[in-house]
């Protein structure tokens, strides 16, 4: 019988490779910017069309290389960086595997300019498929300068795979942004079918970060910097007032490596308990340094997952340095042992405590039940002691709660209702509705009661609200008296320029204004006026963390965030009008009873169920 295995020519081996190392634009990108600060290059040029699927080049004006190293560098398993088996455990570059080069030549054309200091002529080479098609001397600058055209050209099913030139060139924004931030002494600079998007000037670890993230967290920014023997970690977080809904500008660097943990996150978040919302996250810029030997970088391709050999001590030192800079800077709660003014003016303060007094204060029942033993839980029966009303601490009060007329009103003008009509199995009786915990609403029907999630079931109304006006009937848009201006960072003016038709389909009226800033002329009529700034901010952080479990359409998330930012929330109290008509509303609705993710809207408690319960 003939032999049936065999070794896999070498082109089909670096295809296999390239789909670990490179799986879009954006892992080119990085894996390219790697090199290039393995080179020492003090000037970076990121250039690419149509998000990166037409082309990727990237010059440096680094150490360049020889003509055997040019050639050498797309061989799989070729590098500088490892000689023995131990240098594994002591990596401190960027790129190290020897994988991503010959994975970018196995799935796309690749053109290279190199050239060394010491030499006159620099290398020309051009490969294809993994086969070298020309190879020659040619005049070049110190540096490299790497193109890689037509991705994937060779591999159209993985072709087919690739997102939306926004959603690519947002990829490849990400990538760009961790290596320009780990390296704020190194210029930068993007540019995207002839535009530039970043122009980023050499400078400091701050500098850098306003460059990236914007200006306004100039005032916002606490420094971190400890030192110890073990590791040292620097950096900056932000202030609580910068803390988001989502797990927005975060970023942790190890050995100036971009990484994701989520163990580290949760230490940074303990740093920052009571001071932020249970739902919210804090912002931070954080880099921990620490012996090579004590972490593994290549527990996986992308090597953004590490592991620590004593994970615990890191988790204890970040969570130490982001409380102890908090701290420093005043921002974490403390005690304040400094009396009020207006306690100092009492007369338990400012008068002496005379004999009298005391006399006085030491014979009343009260002093006795703190004092005397076995005595702490007795309630005297006379008639004339002063804890004899002590039952009515528990006794419901009479009074009714007093509404806010502000939140009142302005949830009142955010109801707008179509009548049609609804099949259910009850029917709603209009009687009073109960708010429960500022949260459920109760309200009788026919056959018993149902108890509705007010949060959820505005989602609800607001979603189905939406979906009609995206899919031709345009939500009305109130006009700004005076247009507010919005300046934002470069990533997020990028996603908003990209989702501005399928805002305007839902009652947003915003134009751009160049240099990242846009106007904004109208809003949703749910929007209210003076919120539209935030709106938007908010909008976009929603957006850019969507869930990627399942594919929507861009207008699909949009109206799914719209409808979570803008529905009331829990805790949020109510009036009786308000709370009849959201009940009204939910069952207009052509799905009322969950949202769209699957939640429900509200519990139905039918008559026979309560009897049975109670016996009867």
């Amino acid at each position: 019988m003939a032999d049936i295995i065999q070794l896999l020519p070498d082109n089909i081996a670096n295809q296999i490779a390239a789909g670990e190392v490179i799986q879009r634009p954006a892992s080119a990108v990085k894996e390219l910017l790697e090199n290039a600060i393995d080179a020492d290059a003090t000037e970076i040029k990121l250039i690419v069309t149509e998000a990166g699927k037409n082309l990727i080049q990237v010059i440096d004006n680094g150490k360049g290389m020889s003509e055997t190293d040019a050639r050498m560098a797309f061989e799989r398993h070729a590098t500088s960086k490892i000689k023995v088996i131990e240098d594994l455990f002591k990596i401190k570059t960027m790129g190290f595997r020897g994988e991503a080069l010959a994975s970018i030549a196995a799935v796309a054309q690749v053109e290279l300019k190199t050239r060394k200091a010491e030499d006159e002529l620099g290398t020309f080479i051009e490969i294809e498929n993994s086969e070298v098609l020309n190879q020659e001397a040619c005049a070049s600058p110190l540096g490299s300068s790497i193109s890689m055209k037509n991705l994937f050209f060779n591999v159209p099913a993985r072709r087919n795979f690739l997102k939306s030139n926004a959603a690519e060139m947002r990829h490849i924004i990400d990538e760009f942004i961790r290596v320009a931030m780990a390296f704020p002494q190194v210029f930068f600079s993007l540019t995207n079918n002839g535009q530039e998007v970043f122009h980023l000037e050499a400078g400091n670890l701050k500098q850098r970060i306003l460059q990236i993230l914007g200006n306004n967290y100039n005032a916002k920014m606490v420094s971190v910097n400890e030192e110890t023997d073990y590791m040292n970690i620097y950096g900056f977080v932000g202030k609580p007032e910068t803390a988001k809904k989502t797990r927005g500008d975060q970023y942790f660097f190890v050995n100036s490596r971009f990484i994701k943990s989520a163990y580290l996150n949760h230490a940074v978040n303990n740093a920052f308990d009571s001071m932020i919302a249970k739902d919210s996250f804090p912002s931070y810029v954080l880099f921990i340094d620490l012996d090579p030997s004590q972490l593994d970088i290549n527990v996986h391709p992308t090597k953004q997952e590490i592991k620590f050999e004593d994970e615990k001590i890191v988790y204890a030192f970040v969570q130490a340095a982001v409380k102890h800079a908090l701290a420093q800077f005043s921002i974490a709660p403390s005690l304040d042992f400094t009396l009020n003014a207006e306690i100092q003016s009492l007369d338990a303060v400012s008068k002496p405590f005379t004999s009298e007094n005391k006399d006085a204060a030491s014979s009343s029942n009260l002093f006795k039940t703190f004092t005397q033993k076995n005595q702490a839980h007795k309630i005297d029966a006379n008639e004339r002691s002063e804890l004899r009303h002590w039952k009515s601490f528990f006794e419901k009060s009479e009074s009714p709660l007093s509404e806010s007329p502000n939140e009142s009103n302005s949830f009142s003008s955010r109801l707008e209702f179509e009548k049609q009509n609804v099949n259910t199995t009850f029917n709603i009786q209009h009687s009073q509705c109960i708010q429960l915990h500022n949260t459920y609403i109760i309200a009788s029907t026919n056959n018993g009661f149902i108890l509705v999630h007010q949060q959820l079931a505005h989602e609800r109304i607001l979603y189905e609200r939406y979906s009609v006006a995206s899919h031709g009937k345009q939500m009305a848009t109130q006009k700004n008296l005076f247009p507010v201006t919005l300046e934002l960072a470069t990533a997020d003016a990028v996603l908003l320029q990209d989702i501005l038709p399928d805002l305007f389909a839902i009652g947003y009226q915003i134009e751009p204004f160049g240099n990242n800033t846009f106007v904004i002329q109208g809003t949703p009529a749910d929007v209210l006026q003076g919120n539209e700034k935030h709106s938007i901010e908010l909008l976009i952080e929603q957006f850019k963390h969507f869930s990627s479990d399942i594919k929507f359409s861009k207008r699909e998330k949009l109206i799914r965030c719209m409808s979570r930012q803008q529905a009331i929330k829990a805790g949020q109290t109510l009036t009786q009008k308000e709370m009849q008509n959201l009940v009204e509303e939910l069952f207009l609705c052509d799905t009322p009873n969950i949202t769209v993710t699957g939640s429900p809207t509200y519990l139905e408690f039918k008559e026979d169920y309560l009897d049975k319960m109670f016996g009867r």
